[in-house]
């Protein structure tokens, strides 16, 4: 599955960054490939992510979550996720996980006791609001895309003649903010995301950047992504691997 990296510390909100990124995020090059051409690509778009979501629902996949706080990781985890039967995404702690509350995404003790007085709490919630404002860019809502296409707020760039291109959606989910997903146009699939996007704040400034690949099905999943946010110092980097086949 997919890694997030905090540098500082481990919060749930990681987890969900995590875990629902991947379920989510399938390959809609094709469609926003053709956004140039002016066809539907959020259509399209919307079509690629339930079919990747449908496939992926047959893996199971380790997440990794590091966590960093002016540089030095504080914390790092491994949730197996895997789809349950009624087709909710499950995650327990894998083998050697540092919480010690026995959940998945808890809060190590020994994590928790390198952070002082009331900073530990601050950061915490400061991690939960950034994981909420993250789950709006990842993944991409098609209603918001179709939204700000027909604004006129979605531009295109040609980053590679016929091979690679990137779709600007301007004022996403923020005045003023900017989501930006690159394309492999020959192989129709995602190749990277990136969010530029603010707190409450403009001035408290949060960037999220993820790689995206592609498993033997062709699903495309999230590989890594990387939450920054500067004005904390804290960085989360969340990892996805080790897919396989669920067993019947």
């Amino acid at each position: 599955m997919m890694t997030l990296r905090f540098h500082g510390l481990r919060r749930p909100l990681v987890a969900g960054v995590g875990c629902l990124v991947i379920a989510a995020m399938p390959a809609p090059g094709a469609l926003l490939a053709q956004a140039a051409t002016g066809s539907d690509q959020i259509a399209a778009i919307k079509q690629s992510m339930a079919e990747s979501q449908q496939l992926l629902r047959q893996y199971e996949w380790i997440e990794t979550t590091a966590i960093s706080l002016k540089g030095e990781e504080k914390s790092r985890s491994q949730n197996r996720c895997y789809y349950g039967a009624d087709g909710v995404l499950q995650k327990v702690p894998a083998s050697g996980a540092d919480g010690k509350d026995g959940k998945a995404g808890g809060v190590p003790g020994r994590v928790v006791g390198r952070i002082k007085g009331n900073k530990k709490k601050d950061i915490a919630e400061y991690m939960e609001k950034a994981a909420a404002l993250m789950k709006t860019y990842v993944p991409p809502d098609p209603a918001k895309l179709q939204a700000v296409k027909q604004a006129g707020k979605m531009s295109v760039d040609v980053l590679e003649p016929g091979k690679r291109l990137r779709v600007n959606f301007a004022d996403y989910a923020k005045p003023g903010d900017k989501l930006g997903l690159e394309l492999d146009v020959a192989d129709n699939r995602l190749l990277s995301l990136t969010v530029a996007s603010y707190m409450a704040e403009a001035k408290d400034a949060v960037q999220l950047e993820g790689k995206f690949a592609l498993l033997d099905n062709g699903a495309t999943y999230p590989k890594q992504i990387t939450l920054n946010a500067p004005a904390k110092n804290i960085v989360v980097t969340v990892e996805n691997s080790g897919y396989r086949k669920m067993t019947q």
